[in-house]
């Protein structure tokens, strides 16, 4: 499992700048990141290589935080990896509810997050196709 830092920002100029600012004064280095918006506001998604520590300092900057686990797998990064990861796991009857990538510094390789409808099972059905999950300690040093 992986760590992600949920932030919930208002929708307006500087907000992203302020929560980029904490992190990077706090030497936090983020891995990879997505935004859902809406018009008033926004739900920045990010993996960071230290998320206890990178919670507590938004915390303690009055920014509104939450820690949840999703799932990482890794793939080749080549066209096709998203594809076998959402067929085996539509095969599963497993549903996604949102992914997004990124890449390594392994050559060759991508990391997939995925928050998923049922943990468990997507874990019993990406280990019954040898997919590699990927744990917290693997993104912190990607």
């Amino acid at each position: 499992m992986i760590k992600q830092l949920s932030v919930f920002l208002e929708n307006e100029p500087g907000r992203l700048v302020k929560v980029t600012r904490i992190l990077e004064d706090a030497g936090i280095d983020i891995r990879a990141l997505t935004v859902a918006e809406t018009a008033d506001f926004g739900i920045l998604r990010i993996i960071v290589d230290d998320p206890d520590k990178a919670h507590g300092i938004l915390k303690e900057n009055n920014v509104a935080v939450a820690s949840d686990s999703v799932l990482g797998v890794e793939v080749d990064d080549k066209p096709g990896g998203l594809r076998v990861i959402a067929e085996i796991l539509a095969e599963g009857e497993v549903n996604i509810e949102y992914v997004y990538a990124f890449a390594t510094r392994s050559r060759g390789k991508a990391f997939i997050v995925l928050r998923v409808d049922d943990r468990e099972r997507a874990v019993e059905v990406l280990n019954s196709s040898n997919i590699r999950l990927v744990e917290q300690n693997e993104v912190s040093g990607v």
